[in-house]
């Protein structure tokens, strides 16, 4: 669970998760034994930041209710397991084919997601490419700084995070995606410097000019 979210908003998610066809202000005072000014102070914020959204309006007695439902992105804040499947995917993949080949396929794979992205890049100079992969790989979940080795170029970009570290640790030929990736946005050779799947304290990669 993000740390911006509290335990009583916690709660409410969980609450609107069970019931997806929405509850309301009422229904979920009810529900937390709490007042109905208390959930709508905590609905500001869940609403603001897009974990919930005003489901429907419907009429009882003659009066306008308002139902409020979990989104998307409220249910993407509850844990999930996603690296033991990758985890069995990878595995047996590795298993069905050489390593050459299992090296060639994350290439393949990399330069596929480069290629919907492309179009972020175009007309854009190198330091502006720079920027726009960091802005990428931040949105992916990477803790990312560059730094230059000479002047003021930006020459290094250092990721102090591995968003998969442990499949990296057990496939890390998964790293010639990452080589890739970066390699085709920038429409320059990239070399990895430091590896964090190796026992490195970070994942450093030079841009050759």
């Amino acid at each position: 669970m993000p740390q911006n979210i509290s335990s009583r908003q916690h709660q409410i998610l969980e609450q609107l998760r069970e019931n997806r066809n929405g509850l309301s202000i009422d229904e979920l005072a009810k529900l937390l034994q709490i007042s109905r000014t208390a959930v709508q102070q905590q609905f500001v914020a869940l609403e603001s930041e897009g974990y919930i959204k005003k489901h429907t309006l419907t009429k009882t007695a003659g009066r306008p209710l308002t139902l409020y439902a979990i989104t998307d992105k409220g249910i993407n804040c509850f844990p999930k397991q996603y690296a033991w499947f990758s985890e069995l995917i990878l595995s047996d993949l590795q298993e069905e084919i050489s390593p050459e080949r299992f090296k060639g396929y994350m290439q393949r794979l990399a330069g596929k997601l480069a290629k919907n992205l492309k179009g972020r890049f175009a007309g854009k100079k190198l330091d502006e490419r720079i920027d726009e992969l960091s802005k990428i790989m931040t949105d992916l979940g990477f803790q990312i700084k560059t730094a230059g080795e000479s002047g003021d170029d930006k020459e290094i970009i250092q990721a102090n995070n591995c968003i998969y570290h442990d499949l990296a640790q057990k496939h890390q030929e998964i790293c010639e995606f990452d080589l890739t990736f970066m390699s085709s946005l920038l429409d320059r050779e990239v070399e990895q410097l430091s590896c964090m799947a190796k026992g490195d304290c970070n994942c450093k990669f030079r841009i050759k000019k």
